[in-house]
């Protein structure tokens, strides 16, 4: 049997490692081993970015929701006011409650009067 060479192959899989790696600087847009590890990495970095987005943004949320409490005379606390959300079953999330807090300031005051009230 001949020997087969592997050129157009190992070309394809090689081209698509430099297209990932275009964009990077010095022997990790030019040389396969390297390019290949920057993009392995690079992949990794991406995945954890978006998990860590998410993180993110309720943290955001829920300083959103903090800071428009405490701007109203007689609110709770957060953690109280999650508390007596969950008691009265409302299941707005913090999302929303956010929106609430900056775009409907009195929308938002009534849904914490309407908690806060026994």
């Amino acid at each position: 049997m001949p020997r087969v060479k592997t050129g157009t192959v190992r070309r394809q899989g090689h081209k698509k490692v430099f297209k990932l790696a275009k964009g990077f600087r010095m022997t990790r847009n030019r040389l396969f081993k390297t390019a290949s590890e920057a993009v392995l990495h690079a992949g990794q970095y991406a995945y954890n970015g978006r998990k860590e987005r998410k993180q993110q943004m309720r943290v955001i949320w829920i300083s959103r929701i903090n800071a428009a409490l405490s701007a109203i005379q007689g609110a709770p606390k957060y953690s109280r006011f999650i508390k007596a959300l969950s008691d009265k079953k409302i299941t707005l999330n913090r999302k929303i409650m956010a929106a609430l807090a900056t775009d409907l300031h009195e929308t938002f005051k009534d849904l914490v009067s309407f908690t806060v009230k026994k």
